[in-house]
């Protein structure tokens, strides 16, 4: 039994880990790492919708980012407020109306810190199911659409002349952010879950030389990550989602401190 928790750990947190590279990249590039947050807030009213309604959590999750994706995507175009703005207030009323609703459940027994901050090492076969399922669908779409996805990044008006549907790429991305989040969220948890899409790509930067060579090496990043962390955990008995995170970072530092990094693309 100690063993088969301990390998679900790894697998899970390997399996978000090798999502959020490429993913991740796109975040990085694209300057989204506040949609990210906006998208991992509303993640919590997710959990509050699913036990008021007793749901399953997985998908009371997986929907309510989904929706708030489309929202987002749709109030942005209307352009009568700052992009800036509106992901604030969304973050934080979405994160708020999570928290009050979960106060006016009777008897809901649950561990807000556990969604706060993520419970590695409590991932069940049915969290790691979604994770690997969730995880290789958002990689199968990236893959099939990566040449748009890259023609849409480096030049939105360009794509479109050359036939690239930009606003249907741009709701794509979001919505694949969206469900890497909700499948995530077990691991580091609502407030750290972004750390996971940035960190890792930000360190594969300036050593990659292509988009594709970010990708995958921002992939490598993250599951060094999870391990390390993984193991700081089991040895200085600190929290797991945490200490991938502070693993991730050190490695971020480590990389920009290193003199002979290549330069970026």
């Amino acid at each position: 039994m100690y063993y088969d928790f301990l390998l679900f750990a790894v697998l899970g947190g390997l399996g978000v880990a090798l999502v959020t590279g490429p993913l991740g990249a796109f975040v990085v590039w694209r300057r989204m790492s506040y949609f990210g947050d906006s998208l991992a807030h509303s993640a919590l009213l997710g959990v509050s919708i699913g036990i008021f309604f007793e749901l399953n959590l997985n998908i009371a999750i997986i929907l309510c980012c989904l929706l708030l994706a489309v929202v987002l995507v749709a109030m942005q175009k209307q352009q009568f407020i700052a992009t800036d703005t509106l992901l604030g207030i969304m973050a934080h009323s979405s994160l708020s109306l999570g928290l009050v609703t979960i106060s006016f459940i009777e008897d809901a027994r649950i561990d807000l810190m556990a969604f706060l901050f993520g419970d590695l090492l409590a991932i069940l076969p049915e969290d790691l199911w979604w994770i690997l399922v969730g995880g290789g669908l958002v990689l199968i779409v990236l893959y099939y659409f990566w040449p748009q996805m890259i023609a849409m990044t480096i030049n939105e008006e360009l794509a479109a002349v050359e036939g690239v549907p930009v606003a249907k790429m741009r709701l794509l991305l979001m919505l694949m952010i969206a469900l890497v989040i909700a499948v995530a969220m077990k691991i580091v948890g609502v407030l750290l879950i972004t750390s996971l899409l940035i960190i890792p790509a930000a360190s594969a930067r300036p050593l990659s030389r292509s988009p594709e060579q970010m990708a995958l090496l921002a992939s490598l990043l993250g599951c060094i990550a999870v391990v390390v962390g993984l193991l700081a955990s089991f040895e200085f008995d600190t929290p797991a989602g945490p200490s991938v995170v502070v693993a991730a970072m050190t490695i971020f530092i480590g990389i920009y401190l290193w003199p002979k990094k290549r330069s970026q693309f």
